[in-house]
This record gives structure tokens, sequence and C-alpha cells, in this order.
């Protein structure tokens, strides 16, 4: 006997074309047993033994009561299960119904994971997750409009190595990019360097003889780190001038907020013994805990590259309140490149050979803070030449 329901619930020996639509909405939610697939049975449109052992899997892991029947609690949660995380853009609007689905819940995971969202798991787009949304795309440098958006995807896999960089792709490819994100072309980077004229005792530069100092390194190394960003088509704005340096006129893209912020400096104690290099970010200094995520993530990338091609010892990456980490949406890191206090540092700071060699680190750092993470490599072995690669000029980008 074929049984028909009187409602739109669906149950077992209902036939119905929308059978099949529930089979088919079953797998797209994760539910995987044989004879389920439309295309496995001889007549899909029937609700059979498989069907009923698939419903009442699925409502079991939706903690809905198993009955094997597709109420509408399970349709709407089924509705839910359809919505991978990088299928939609998602947001808030007041006037608008609310976006509801695994991927919001997905995304309200991730939120918490990094600290900015502390409400239910509900996998509904609320305001509260629409605010959660719009701080967390402050604290990574981005214009914080409380939409997660391919911009917001993309930039939560390079911070979130829980968020997988295919669901990233997956919005990119919905909003039909037309750049690579992992391009450091077209991105706008403040470049400071520090001011102090304190004289080391141990050297003098190199090259001219002049004395060593804060100021001096600094400045160097900051003109240095410029001059690479700007070959590799990045704006950069330093403490000497407010102006973007050009970046050619083939760019398609410009910032206004910077990227990224980086503060060069020397330290200095009065035990010669102290020596190294250190990082900071914006963060607890009793903890360590990131109130930039971004950034906390930059400082760890530098002291590595630097340390990794450098003879200075790593004295490890620290969290700091300082106003200078705490610029408004930019993510900012700030280095100690060495103790002009000490013999050793000093000497490889006065060579201009070993200032190349930071400027260089530090670039290196600020690409694999772009790279997602298939595009990565491992620390001290990506060459300028392997930066070129995700930089292409105008007329490579036509030509190729």
């Amino acid at each position: 006997m074929i049984h028909h329901s009187a409602d739109d619930s669906l149950q077992r020996l209902d036939v119905s074309r929308r059978v099949v639509a529930l089979r088919e909405a079953l797998l797209r939610a994760g539910i995987s047993m044989s004879y389920l697939a439309p295309d496995a049975v001889n007549n899909p449109s029937v609700f059979d033994d498989h069907v009923d052992a698939a419903v009442r899997a699925f409502q079991q892991s939706r903690g809905l009561i198993v009955d094997g029947v597709a109420g509408p609690d399970t349709q709407r949660a089924l509705q839910e299960a359809q919505f991978r995380f990088g299928d939609r853009v998602l947001s808030y609007e007041e006037d608008e119904p609310v976006q509801r689905g695994d991927d919001v819940a997905e995304l309200q995971r991730h939120l918490s994971h990094l600290g900015f969202y502390y409400g239910h798991i509900d996998g509904s787009f609320g305001f509260r997750t629409g605010y959660a949304v719009a701080e967390l795309q402050q604290n990574l440098g981005i214009p914080g409009t409380g939409v997660c958006d391919a911009e917001t995807m993309t930039a939560m896999a390079r911070v979130n190595r829980a968020l997988s960089p295919s669901q990233a792709f997956a919005l990119r490819d919905y909003d039909r990019l037309d750049r690579s994100t992992a391009a450091l072309r077209g991105r706008l980077i403040r470049v400071s360097a520090g001011q102090s004229t304190a004289v080391s005792p141990h050297a003098t530069e190199r090259l001219t003889g002049a004395a060593l100092t804060e100021m001096l390194v600094a400045a160097d190394v900051a003109r240095r780190v410029e001059r690479i960003l700007a070959q590799f088509g990045a704006q950069v704005v330093s403490t000497e001038s407010s102006r973007p340096a050009a970046a050619g006129s083939g760019d398609r893209r410009r910032e206004t907020v910077p990227s990224l912020s980086l503060d060069l400096h020397c330290d200095w104690l009065d035990q010669e013994a102290a020596a190294g290099i250190a990082t900071y970010y914006w963060g607890i200094p009793s903890t360590g805990e990131p109130r930039s995520p971004i950034g906390h993530r930059a400082a760890i990338l530098m002291l590595k590259e630097l340390t990794a091609r450098t003879d200075f010892a790593p004295l490890g990456v620290h969290g700091r309140t300082w106003d200078t980490l705490r610029v408004a949406g930019t993510p900012s890191v700030s280095i100690d490149m060495g103790y002009l206090s000490n013999a050793h540092d000093a000497a490889r700071l006065a060579d201009p050979v070993v200032r190349q060699t930071i400027a260089d680190s530090i670039v290196i750092a600020v690409q694999r803070l772009y790279l997602l993470e298939e595009e990565d490599q491992p620390t001290g072995t990506l060459a300028l030449d392997d930066v070129s690669r995700f930089n292409p000029s105008e007329e490579q980008r036509l030509t190729g």
C-alpha cells in the first residue's frame, strides 16, 4: 500500500518527487548510507527503509526527536545543513530574514576560537555575530563592515589554521576575485624607524665610519625594506613621508588603511651581555594573549625569518600594549633588531650586508603572512626570487 502524508512531512512508504530531494539533502548533510543516493535504487521517489535509517541518523546527529519522519523541524535542520562555510556571503540586515545554516555555526565557532564571539553557537547570523565579525575585521586590518565576505574569509584562513584554505577559496570563487590575495602588490604598508641617537661604544658604520646609532641602523633597514616592497608593487608609507611610494600605474588595487605596520628599533641595556632579536605585537604582557591575531602571527614570522637568516639570538615574541602597536585597524609589529650595547650585535648591525639580510628577512616574513598554508614555505627557505612569483608585474600579468 502506498502511503501519502497529510501535511508536508515525509515518512516511510511515502512516494513523492520530494523524496528524491530528501535523499540528496541527506547526502549533502553528510549522511552516507548504502542505497541512499537516487541513482543507487530503482525508484528513488520511494521513502524506503534506507531513507528511514538515514533520516533517523540525521535526527540523532542534530539532537532532534528520532522518529524517522522528515517533519518541519527535521526539514528545517536539513535546509541549514546544506550550507558549507564559503558557499555564500554572510551578513546581518535588520529588515531582512536572519541567515541560518551550518556555515553560520562554523563562523561562530571560528570567531569564538579567536576570542571575538561569546554568544551561543546557534547557526543564526544575528547582530551579535555581525558585531563580532566587524571587530575581527578591524583586528585583521580590513574594513569593519560586519559582512563575512571573501576578503574576511581569506584573512581568517591565515590566522586560524582550523579554517581550511579551500573554504576561503570557495568564497573567493563565489565573488570572482580577479587577483591573488597572496600578492604584496597594491598593499599599503607602514614602515617607521626608531630615532634614538645614543652612540654604540663597540662599532662604527663599516663603510662610512659614522657613529652607530639606532637612528642610522633603523633608517637604513627601513629604506631597504621600503625599496624591496616598492619593487614588488606595494605602497609604502614611512615616517619620513606620508605619501605612498609609487608602485606602478598598472596596479588595480589601492588601499587607504595599511595592511601592516612595521616599527624598527635597536635595543640598549646597561648590561652588555644582553643580545639578540625580539618582536612584539599588541597583546597582554602577563599572558601573551593576542589582541591582534594577525599582528601576532606577523611577529612570529618576523622572528623566525630573522633568526634563521642571521646569527642573532632569538629573544622571543612578546605581547605589549604600547600605543605604537595599537594602531586603529592595522596589525602592527615592533622589531628590536639587536642590542647596540652588545659588542657582537653592534658589529653585525654596523655591516650593511647584514642590514640587507635583515631587510630581506622582513620582506619575506611579510610575504609569508599573506600566503595560504599550501603556498607557504619552511622558515629560511623562501627567497626574494620566490616572492616575485606572487607579485608579477602588470606586463607579466598581461602576457601570462
